[in-house]
C-alpha cells in the first residue's frame, strides 16, 4: 500500500489513541501532533479511508480504527516494536508514558521473529507473578479486539484505565483473573480488549 510518511504518522498515532485510550484521536489532536492544518488532516483521513487502511463509523465520534490485516509500519520491522507505554498488572493505571521503541535484538538476541501487528508494553506490578511475568518485563501484544477465555489481555476498563489480566467471560460479566493471591479479581460488565499477549521478555 503506497502511503505518504505523514499518512503512515497518522496510522501510528491513530493506534496508540486507541491502545491507551479505547479511542481515536481528534482531526485536531492529529494536526497538533504532526504539525498540519485540521483540513490537510482530513484530507489524509479520507486518502487512508480510500485505501482501506482506515475504517470509520460516520454515528460515532472518535471512531477512527485500523483496518484487519492492516500493519502499522513500526509493528512489522523485523527485530523491533513499538513501544506504547507501560501496563499495569498491579492496580490499574491512568496514562501510559510516551512512545518508544523497543528493539527485539537489545532482548533477546539476533534470531529472527515473525512480522506482525505486534507492540510492546512493560509491564508494571506483580499481579501476574505467578505465570511467569513480573515487574519490569516486556510483552508482545497482539493487536486485537477479542480474546477467548484463559488468555492473557491488555484490557481497557470502563473507567479509562486499562491492566493485563487473564480473560474469561462468565454469562454477563467479565472475569479479569490476576495471577497472584494477594490481588482480587477485576469484575465488569463489560470491557474493550486492546491485544493479547503473545509473548514475555526479560532483560537480565
Amino acid at each position: 500500500m503506497n502511503l505518504t510518511p505523514k499518512q503512515l504518522r497518522i496510522l501510528q498515532l491513530i493506534r496508540d489513541c486507541r491502545v491507551r485510550h479505547g479511542y481515536s484521536p481528534t482531526m485536531q489532536e492529529l494536526a497538533d501532533e504532526i504539525g498540519v492544518s485540521k483540513v490537510t488532516v482530513f484530507e489524509h483521513v479520507e486518502a487512508l479511508i480510500k485505501k482501506g487502511a482506515l475504517i470509520r463509523d460516520p454515528n460515532k465520534a472518535r471512531s477512527l480504527s485500523i483496518s484487519e490485516g492492516i500493519a502499522v509500519p513500526d509493528e512489522a520491522r523485523p527485530y523491533r516494536y513499538p513501544l506504547v507505554g507501560r501496563i499495569a498488572a498491579g492496580y490499574p493505571i491512568e496514562k501510559c508514558e510516551d512512545r518508544d521503541e523497543l528493539d527485539l535484538l537489545d532482548i533477546v538476541g539476533p534470531k529472527p521473529g515473525k512480522p506482525g501487528a505486534i507492540f510492546a508494553l512493560r509491564v508494571q506490578g506483580d499481579s501476574m507473578r505467578d505465570e511467569g511475568i513480573l515487574d519490569g518485563d516486556y510483552i508482545l501484544v497482539e493487536r486485537a479486539d477479542t480474546a477467548s477465555n484463559g488468555e492473557r489481555v491488555v484490557a481497557l476498563l470502563p473507567n479509562g484505565e486499562t491492566t493485563l489480566k487473564t480473560f474469561y467471560r462468565e454469562g454477563d460479566r467479565i472475569r479479569l483473573q490476576p495471577a497472584n493471591p494477594d490481588f482480587q479479581p477485576i469484575i465488569v460488565k463489560d470491557c474493550r480488549i486492546q491485544g493479547i499477549v503473545r509473548s514475555v521478555l526479560r532483560k537480565y
